[in-house]
């Protein structure tokens, strides 16, 4: 038998141990993960109004119910949890899924100033996680500006918008529905560096933008014509002339009337965040681009500015350090080869990595089918020599006898029992729990209810 710990519950590591499980029949899989909730960037990162992506939930619960598959939340990996190299000890072989945690920055005076924030703080409160903060997002905010022009992007300017009536099915913690309901944004500018032909959106969330109950996308054609393909978009890509094409419809209709408006714009650069008398964000300065010639653009030299309350950062992710393992600060991944960890060039034996960490924050969701599967078949290729290793006793049994606490399947059905029943208390569906404190205490005090019970009940 061969005992294997998945770092991470999300994609990257439920779709390791799915394939660790299938193609290997003598695997164990534990799937440790610090948060006491499984499925990571699908729980907490999907927009609470996107139902039909936040369904793969369903796809990655039957992974962790497979009875050679193991949940053990709440259990973090490095400092302050479970040291790198105990697990090592512990486990035969060991998958660090661990994504990309941090976001890239700007790199521009007064990104600090307070209403600047990263487009995932913003995301991590209207989705619940129990680490993030409501600093008063949108406290006297009337515009917004979103820097970026990906789906995350896409995401955090159209939930700015939407209203009570729209969120109040959805899973979304009571306290973000309530400010959002209440919010005054009136006008979201979602900004780009480049053209709309380089835009990082998917046409499927770029056109929902269109159809916003009271919200008009309001485009600048002569902006738009400073694309060489926005006039004959025809030689792009099929996803880049789609969106393209549909910039291009809303900017042949007049602007209708409606009580918020959405700005997409490009070929505008940050270049500084400024504050008003209070020390707080006021507009953001921009610098005209204009194409290169290479894919990339060029400073201008013109500038301008644009009214903001609230700035929220969507430039991207960034992979961090785990300690006790190697890293690629360039690139923000760990060192491999076909997801065999290397240490100074050299194969580590019995470490592995997956999804973001491996290689980087790009791809969808279903990216990371392949990734694992890779890795997976690297892993199962050096079996022999792993499961010669003697492990002597349950790796569980020896996290609790080192103070562990692991939150294991039946405290997850927890959870989502206590989910559902505030959901009924309010007059909704399920709500999520927003803290550690409520989310411990569902599955501490009420998973006797749940023991043994692997699925749905």
């Amino acid at each position: 038998m061969l005992r294997v710990a998945v770092v991470g519950s999300g994609p990257s590591g439920c779709y390791t141990a799915q394939s660790l499980v299938q193609l290997g029949r003598e695997v164990h899989v534990d799937v440790l993960d610090r948060l006491p909730c499984p499925y990571g960037l699908v729980r907490y990162g999907v927009a609470p109004d996107h139902e039909k992506i936040k369904s793969l939930q369903t796809t990655l619960r039957t992974v962790l119910e497979h009875e050679r598959v193991r949940f053990l939340g709440g259990v973090p990996v490095g400092p302050g949890g479970v040291p790198t190299a105990r697990l090592r000890e512990l486990y035969h072989a060991v998958v660090y899924c661990v994504g990309a945690a941090t976001d890239r920055r700007l790199g521009v005076p007064g990104e600090e100033l307070p209403g600047s924030w990263s487009a995932t703080e913003f995301v991590s409160w209207y989705s619940a996680h129990p680490d993030a903060v409501d600093d008063g997002f949108l406290r006297g905010v009337r515009s917004a500006v979103v820097i970026g022009v990906g789906n995350v992007a896409v995401d955090v300017a159209r939930m700015l918008v939407r209203g009570l009536a729209e969120l109040r099915g959805t899973d979304m913690p009571q306290a973000a529905l309530d400010t959002l309901a209440a919010g005054q944004v009136a006008e979201v500018h979602m900004v780009g560096r480049r053209g709309p032909s380089q835009g990082r959106f998917t046409t499927k969330e770029l056109r929902e933008l269109g159809t916003l109950p009271g919200t008009a996308v309001v485009v600048d054609p002569a902006e738009l014509a400073l694309d060489p393909a926005y006039r004959n978009p025809s030689g792009l890509p099929g996803p880049q002339r789609r969106n393209v094409e549909v910039l291009r419809a809303w900017a042949g209709q007049p602007a209708p009337d409606a009580a918020r408006r959405i700005r997409p714009r490009f070929f505008l650069r940050p270049v500084e965040l400024t504050a008003d008398g209070d020390g707080h964000v006021r507009a953001v300065r921009f610098e005209r681009t204009a194409p290169d010639g290479r894919g990339g653009v060029t400073g201008t030299g013109r500038y301008e500015e644009i009214e903001a309350q609230l700035v929220l950062r969507s430039v991207g992710y960034r992979g961090v350090p785990l300690e006790g393992l190697p890293f690629d600060a360039a690139s923000g991944t760990v060192p491999h080869r076909a997801g065999r960890v290397l240490r100074e060039g050299a194969v580590a034996p019995g470490e592995y990595v997956a999804g973001w960490i491996k290689r980087g924050p790009t791809g969808v969701i279903g990216t990371n089918r392949p990734c694992a599967k890779e890795t997976v078949t690297s892993l199962l290729a050096d079996a022999a020599a792993l499961a010669a290793r003697d492990l002597s006793a349950d790796p569980l049994a020896l996290l609790r006898a080192e103070g562990a606490e692991p939150v294991e399947w039946a405290g997850w059905r927890a959870i989502e029992r206590a989910e559902a029943e505030l959901g009924a208390s309010l007059g909704r569906h399920v709500v999520k729990l927003p803290d550690w404190e409520s989310l411990l205490a569902a599955a501490r005090t009420t998973a006797a209810r749940g023991r043994g019970q692997r699925g749905p009940g």
